[in-house]
């Protein structure tokens, strides 16, 4: 249930930048989301649906693309895509290393839109 408020707020943010370019209607919203996001797809549109009607987003499909999770290494500076399913077994494959931070995969943003 946490897509709700993360639905509200990417509403809010697609509504007030259609009022400031006189937008008339918001056809498609590109999403950009991060696998360790936990947030599913499916219940991120519902919840638009619902929450758009009778805004100019009101019909709006939201197109969902995955951001992987990217490492860097602490120990090498290697920058590293994981699978999220071998993330316990996780290390550096360069130097091994198990010691690293997470530089995306986590967050999720608003790409794009587009309106007629």
């Amino acid at each position: 249930m946490h897509e709700l408020p993360v639905t509200e707020k990417i509403l809010d943010i697609i509504v007030a930048h259609a009022e400031r370019n006189n937008v008339q209607k918001v056809v498609t919203i590109n999403l950009n989301i991060g696998e360790l996001s936990d947030l599913e797809d499916e219940w991120i549109q519902n919840y638009f649906d619902y929450l758009a009607k009778g805004s100019v987003a009101e019909g709006a499909k939201l197109v969902i693309e995955k951001v992987p999770v990217v490492m860097n290494c602490n120990g090498c500076s290697n920058t590293f895509q994981v699978d999220i399913k071998e993330m316990k077994e996780m290390q550096c494959p360069d130097c091994d290393s198990k010691d690293y931070t997470l530089i995306s995969g986590k967050d999720y943003y608003i790409k794009n839109m587009e309106v007629v």
